[in-house]
């Protein structure tokens, strides 16, 4: 897999290459959070933050999926949780907002890849995400790349309860 990055400064050109792999993700979903208008409220707002990053994996030229996120402002933390005790005030947490792969790519360590390419360049002392808690083995996945559960949060009122997981980066 080639792995390349993307900045804020990018986010125009790749948002429909985005939405299209949402698309193939969340195919069949009926859930109008899962919708490609939706996510593509979350794809802008989350792009024209300052230090967005977005990491791609391609396969002879095609992408397979993609991670991106950006680092909350000082002593920032996801609406609707608490910023967690084991965070210090002063610590730097990057979030990692959007983990998407496309089916056929699935369970295939693509994802566990683009994850390590991503924390490989972070000076944050911590990395965040959010998991829809109704996909417990996702939950484990994380928690086995060294994830833990920190909180709850029904962040707006067509979202899933999210798990908050937590990974402290070492120095």
């Amino acid at each position: 897999m080639e792995v390349k990055s993307y900045g804020q400064q990018d986010a125009a050109s790749i948002r429909t290459m985005l939405l299209d792999i949402h698309d193939a993700a969340y195919e069949g979903s009926t859930d109008s959070f899962d919708s490609r208008d939706r996510f593509a409220e979350f794809v802008d707002g989350w792009s024209s933050r300052d230090g967005w990053v977005c990491l791609i994996g391609f396969d002879k030229g095609e992408p397979i999926g993609y991670l991106y996120g950006a680092p909350f402002s000082p002593g920032g933390w996801w609406r609707g949780s608490d910023r967690p005790e084991s965070l210090g005030a002063e610590d730097r947490a990057f979030a990692l907002s959007e983990l998407m792969i496309l089916p056929r790519w699935r369970k295939t360590g693509v994802s566990a890849e683009l994850h390590e390419a991503l924390l490989a360049g972070r000076a944050e002392e911590a990395v965040t995400l959010f998991v829809d808690a109704s996909h417990p083995k996702v939950v484990a996945l994380y928690e086995s790349w060294g994830y833990e559960r920190v909180d709850e949060s029904k962040p707006y009122e067509d979202a899933p309860l999210f798990a908050v997981m937590l990974k402290i980066l070492g120095p």
